[in-house]
């Protein structure tokens, strides 16, 4: 067996499972689920109408590079989503189709990494865990930056060591941030790709959680808008990670897209042909649909906002929180109790479930900068989401 399997650590979600294994919450109190970010919203109708329209497609093979139409479609959404210059982002160079971005974020790291050599993988702290895994199962090193409060949960990467940088070979970014919501702003971005040049790394962005934010006038930027700030028209050493899960709360259609530079990319594109991990025919026909059509991502937007409207000032009451950037998670602190605690306490109590924050981090030089602080995902439906913040209050007092 490949020896870096040894080197995983257990998924969040098989911690906690082991953490409330015996727990029985209260049979009078129906359960609670916040603790996996899985959106609940409808799916857009018209998305499932083509896919029952093109079951007949299942007779055919996907293309790893996938159908002229669905990069068309996806072109045209990023660059009038993140003010591009017109056909910089070409759809036969700049663009690769993946089955969402966990299998994307992964496949791009074993692509990327050259693991003959010193190989460091640099990620924020917290962190999605695919980032770690890649590394690891590619021969590389994870190097963790902590992102908390005291630096507004986004690392100054001018305090990374000189020597770290000259082993980076990628560096994640998560923009707006899992699980605080940061949106790191463009001097930031701007200041990583001036490390990436200086350096010879990848800057490689996840920025799925793009198309969740409060103010309507005021979307994130990405990583590509800020290269086309600066006239980088060429992207170059940076990529871009979306998907159709949150914005269109499509997370059983496991589609998305890598973009950005186009010599990696056609690199990856090989890749992924061994890879073998085309999407469906009618997945991608479902797919152009969706990245066509802002209105239910609109209508997806105001639902989380109302989510936010109502019950963060419920949970004020009791405990430290704050309205995120962007995105569909709160970063709540437990306060005097630790987040493990909190959280089986809560599930025992009350039957409202929640992520410990540690379980999303790495501890370094003894610290670990998710340690009393709980994840909680927004996806159930206002009613749940305002009755599960009203338990919590009533447990917190308890």
């Amino acid at each position: 067996m490949n020896p870096n399997l040894s080197r995983l650590h257990p998924y969040p979600f098989e911690k906690l499972t082991k953490l409330k294994a015996n727990v029985v919450p209260p049979a009078h109190l129906s359960p609670i689920a916040l603790g996996i970010g899985e959106p609940k919203h409808p799916s857009p109708e018209f998305v499932k109408r083509v896919i029952a329209d093109n079951l007949d497609r299942l007779a055919n093979y996907p293309t790893t590079k996938g159908m002229d139409e669905l990069r068309a479609a996806i072109a045209v959404w990023a660059t009038r989503r993140f003010q591009l210059a017109p056909h910089s982002l070409t759809t036969e160079a700049h663009i690769v189709p993946v089955n969402g971005t966990r299998e994307g974020i992964f496949s791009l790291v074993q692509a990327v990494i050259d693991a003959s050599k010193p190989a460091i993988v640099v990620s924020p702290n917290p962190f999605y865990q695919i980032y770690e895994g890649a590394a690891l199962l590619a021969g590389a090193t994870p190097h963790y930056l902590a992102c908390d409060g005291d630096n507004g949960f986004i690392p100054n990467f001018d305090d990374v060591p000189a020597a770290v940088w000259e082993d980076c070979q990628i560096l994640f970014l998560c923009s707006p941030g899992n699980p605080s919501g940061a949106v790191i702003p463009r001097a930031t971005l701007l200041r990583v790709i001036e490390l990436a040049d200086q350096y010879d790394f990848v800057v490689a962005s996840d920025e799925c959680y793009s198309e969740l934010y409060p103010d309507e006038a005021n979307p994130p930027e990405g990583l590509l808008q800020a290269c086309a700030a600066i006239g980088r028209d060429d992207y170059a050493r940076c990529i871009v990670f979306h998907s159709l899960s949150k914005r269109s709360n499509l997370p059983g259609l496991r589609s998305g897209f890598v973009a950005g530079d186009a010599g990696i990319l056609k690199e990856y594109l090989r890749f992924r042909t061994y890879h073998g991990s085309a999407m469906p025919v009618q997945h991608q026909l479902a797919s152009i649909a969706a990245w066509q059509d802002e209105d239910h991502v609109r209508e997806n937007r105001a639902a989380y906002r109302e989510k936010f409207n109502a019950v963060v000032p419920i949970l004020r009451a009791v405990m430290t929180v704050d309205f995120p950037d962007a995105g569909f998670y709160l970063w709540a602190h437990t306060g005097a109790m630790d987040d493990e605690t909190f959280a089986r306490e809560l599930s025992a109590q009350k039957n409202v479930h929640v992520l410990p924050g540690r379980y999303l981090s790495r501890t370094v030089d003894g610290y670990n900068p998710g340690e009393n602080r709980i994840r909680m995902a927004l996806v159930a439906p206002r009613d749940e989401c305002i009755e599960a913040a009203h338990r919590i209050v009533e447990f917190v007092k308890q």
